[in-house]
């Protein structure tokens, strides 16, 4: 049994509050290691510690900078394997999975890389007689990272590499639950040339979370986690004066019309229900099925479920692994034991996979889901696809539009009118078009609307370099003393 330690100063380093949190093997049920808790003077520590490096960081040219990052960039890859086995083992995502989640992390490390030519600021000669104006961006600080335990090692890497690139320092607060990547990282940031105490991880729970939040030389936080949770965050680091972008829930709807190519819509929402057990904040939860379309996808969907092969990652056959904890696992059946006036078409709780030790719970169809159902109205976060049936476009649009979340949507159909106008009338902050999981490439930004996010600004891609900047606008002039005077009216444009 092996602790996971914090890591300060560019090392690793074992924390000393005594209060350990298991990691557990989701795919054994049984725990493998531990971390702990970090008490709010280690977290005030690796915020100093980045305090300290930020001069020396911010210093950096912007070459220097995206050299970190080509050379993080080439690290991370060259661990691929190693990191993706790591992100299985904790997580229980099959290990092809968690080999996804790494390949969109690298997009953004990527991206970040070529970040010197979008933190060009403007520049205007001869604005007045004599005198010019240009606008810089420069770093915030210290800033900070709560991440979720769905993907360790992705969402990190959303926040991280623009952060730095900027010139900030930054603090991760990692989940618990597996929590191992984040050390990761961290070694091979300080590989890649990164200072030290430039990036500081500490792992715990809410005593860290809240130190940070509370923290006055934290000047910024991301957070990625549960709609209640973001609002708080946002609440309590606003209040206290810090930049938040706080990334919540959500109830992904899939909207499929009578003239879409159902085996293809079927085959969308099988692999983006169920795919790392449905525990994605874009995973479709919700098809929504017009008219005639309805009866055909639910017996594709249902024809297709059979065939999902559940296991431990260990298998390769598997495709689908263990939800993140008993808990967890035992909150999502238990959608299943009470469906009121649904129909349960599959039963992921009667599938052998659950006689298995660890957590495992197969794929399961609700269809004929009443929208004031439990099923519709929460985010259950597991292999759990609903289905709701409506009669016109009109009554998709406005479920989607009435729903409290507004992460990810999608339209199925082959009519391009349809599509375009779906993606004009709909609220949502990403919409796919015959795309399931319409999560942005790295060079644009991600982020829902409604109760999805807390704050203004998306994460990564261009709006990411945003967050992690403040502006500054510098009007020079250079006088000629013979053209120097009083003037006590206000500044003219001559």
């Amino acid at each position: 049994m092996h602790e996971i330690k914090h890591w300060l100063d560019g090392t690793a380093v074992e924390g000393t509050s005594g209060r350990r949190l298991p990691v557990y093997d989701p795919a054994t049920g049984e725990q493998q290691a531990y971390v702990v808790a970090a008490t709010a003077e280690e977290t005030v520590r690796a915020v100093a510690s980045a305090q300290r490096a930020y001069p020396l960081w911010r210093a950096a040219s912007l070459s220097r900078r995206a050299e970190v990052m080509f050379r993080f960039r080439e690290l991370v890859d060259a661990h691929r394997k190693e990191i993706a086995s790591l992100i299985s083992a904790e997580h229980g995502k099959t290990v092809a999975d968690a080999a996804g989640e790494l390949a969109r992390g690298l997009e953004n490390i990527e991206f970040a890389a070529g970040a010197p030519h979008l933190l060009k600021g403007g520049f205007s000669e001869q604005a007045s007689s004599g005198v010019d104006v240009y606008s810089i961006r420069q770093p915030l600080g210290v800033v900070a990272g709560i991440t979720p335990f769905n993907f360790p090692a992705m969402v990190p890497l959303w926040m991280l590499c623009n952060a730095l690139v900027c010139g900030n320092t930054f603090v991760l607060k990692p989940s618990e639950k597996d929590p191992s990547v984040s050390l990761m990282l961290a070694d091979l940031l300080r590989q890649a040339g990164l200072p030290d105490g430039a990036f500081n991880v500490v792992q715990g729970d809410r005593e860290a979370v809240e130190t940070l939040i509370d923290h006055p030389d934290v000047q910024a936080l991301s957070f990625v986690g549960s709609t209640p949770v973001a609002r708080a965050v946002y609440e309590r680091g606003t209040r206290a004066g810090k930049r938040v972008q706080a990334l919540g829930g959500a109830k992904n709807h899939m909207v499929v019309l009578p003239d879409a190519d159902i085996g293809a819509a079927a085959d969308a929402a099988v692999s983006a229900g169920y795919g790392s057990a449905g525990e994605r904040c874009m995973a479709v939860s919700v098809v929504v099925a017009v008219g005639a379309s309805a009866d055909p996808l639910v017996e594709a969907i249902k024809e297709r479920v059979g065939r999902i092969a559940v296991g431990p990652a260990t298998d390769p056959s598997a495709e689908m692994g263990p939800l993140i904890s008993r808990e967890h696992r035992d909150r999502v059946a238990g959608y299943l034991a009470e469906p009121g006036a649904a129909e349960v078409v599959v039963d992921g709780r009667s599938a052998p996979v659950c006689a298995l030790p660890g957590f495992f719970l197969g794929a399961s169809l609700v269809d004929r889901v009443p929208t004031d159902s439990p099923l519709y109205t929460d985010e259950i976060f597991g292999p759990v696809l609903a289905v709701v049936r409506v009669d016109t476009y009109e009554e998709a649009l406005a479920l989607v539009n009435d729903n409290e979340f507004g992460n990810g949507t999608a339209i199925f159909t082959r009519d391009g009118g349809a599509a375009r106008q779906f993606q004009y009338d709909v609220l949502c902050g990403m919409v796919g078009v015959n795309v399931p999981v319409p999560v942005p490439v790295a060079y644009y930004s991600f982020g829902g609307w409604k109760s999805s996010l807390f704050g203004d600004l998306h994460m990564y891609g261009p709006e990411g370099l945003q967050f992690y900047t403040r502006a500054k606008v510098v009007t020079s002039r250079w006088p000629d003393p013979a053209t120097s005077e009083v003037d006590l009216g206000f500044p003219k444009v001559r």
